[in-house]
């Protein structure tokens, strides 16, 4: 029969405890992670909605706007790279450049569709607004789980000493949804109406 002697239990027992918390950050990283992960899914599946609509948007807009053709020429192309760009760790940024300049030049449109009468009276098009309203609201949902999501995980990613778990596991912190310095600033209308 081996005996143990207390130092090789008291050993044996710190090892354990070490390998326990070591293994709990790890946990946390990854469901950090995953988290990220998911509120980034949240934002596509809203974006997806959003990319879905702006094409119905311009085509009832065309029939009015002929001033406003090359700022729709230009939201159809921003779409377009948007939408065929994969939500990674790597593209994040992009995306969230790309999603900025969609809802500046939509909002710019929005204001324009304002200098058009029968536009602004066409119940396709005032549905059409209202729903892409109603989708801006859920993208802003989405963007501060998303938001909050990473908060999360950039606090143990930067935080000793899950930081040192997350290095070897190649996790890194995640850029967050932020409003532009033109998008903070209050939207002068007229503007947009010359």
């Amino acid at each position: 029969m081996v005996t143990l002697c207390v130092p090789t239990i008291i050993g044996l027992l710190v090892l354990l405890a070490i390998l326990a918390i070591l293994y709990n950050l790890y946990v946390q990283l990854i469901q950090k992670r995953n988290k990220v992960k998911e509120a980034m899914g949240g934002i596509d599946v809203q974006l997806e909605k959003r990319y879905d609509l702006i094409p119905n948007i311009l085509t009832i807009a065309k029939k009015f706007m002929e001033h406003e053709r090359g700022l729709m020429d230009e939201i159809t192309k921003l779409r377009s790279r948007a939408a065929g760009l994969q939500s990674t760790a790597e593209t994040i940024s992009e995306k969230i450049n790309l999603d900025n300049a969609i809802a500046s030049r939509m909002g710019q449109l929005m204001v324009s569709v304002e200098n058009y009468p029968q536009l602004k009276s066409d119940q396709t098009m005032l549905q059409a607004m209202q729903t892409y309203s109603e989708v801006e609201e859920h993208i802003a949902a989405a963007r501060r789980f998303y938001n909050s999501a990473v908060n999360e995980l950039n606090n143990a990613v930067e935080i000793f000493p899950s930081s040192m778990i997350a290095a070897m596991l190649g996790i890194r912190s995640y850029p967050f949804f932020e409003a532009k310095e033109a998008a903070k600033n209050a939207v002068n209308a007229s503007d947009f109406l010359k």
